[in-house]
């Protein structure tokens, strides 16, 4: 199980090396994406909170990359924590998430990206539920559910 302070030797020392690396130009994202998608995952956007379709979604999956399909995160450890993006405890491997400090905006916080690809998917931060205390806050047109049938 990631801690924070894993997490924050992430930001200082380098991330895992993820299995595979997937690179495209920004006009062969454009031309997989819609507007909106690129923005928040090639642009590292924000959708609105409340407004993702993704946000009260709890069917049985594994949470997927929207770029590249790398999976990131399982629905069990999904959790409402009245932010209005989805969350989640942990990734589904160590290697599955990269992490970078973000200084934007007058704050430092931890973004969270895809590690195959470098889509933005959100941030993480240590006020999520035990045991990991990890709160994974995640952009709904960054992620896909791959439904468990």
């Amino acid at each position: 199980m990631l801690t924070w302070t894993e997490i924050i030797e992430f930001t200082k020392n380098g991330n895992p090396k993820p299995d595979i690396r997937v690179e495209k130009s920004d006009e062969e994202w454009k031309a997989l994406l819609t507007a909106e998608q690129f923005r928040i995952t090639r642009q590292k956007g924000t959708e609105p909170s409340f407004s993702g379709e993704l946000c009260h979604a709890y069917d049985p999956g594994i949470y997927s990359c929207l770029c590249c399909d790398t999976d990131l995160f399982d629905s069990t450890i999904k959790f409402d924590s009245g932010t209005g993006w989805p969350s989640f405890t942990q990734p589904v491997k160590k290697n599955a998430v990269k992490y970078d400090a973000d200084h934007s905006f007058g704050m430092t916080r931890v973004e969270i990206m895809c590690n195959t690809c470098d889509s933005h998917l959100g941030h993480v931060f240590p006020d999520g539920p035990a045991p990991s205390k990890l709160r994974y806050c995640v952009n709904s047109e960054s992620i896909k559910l791959n439904k468990k049938l």
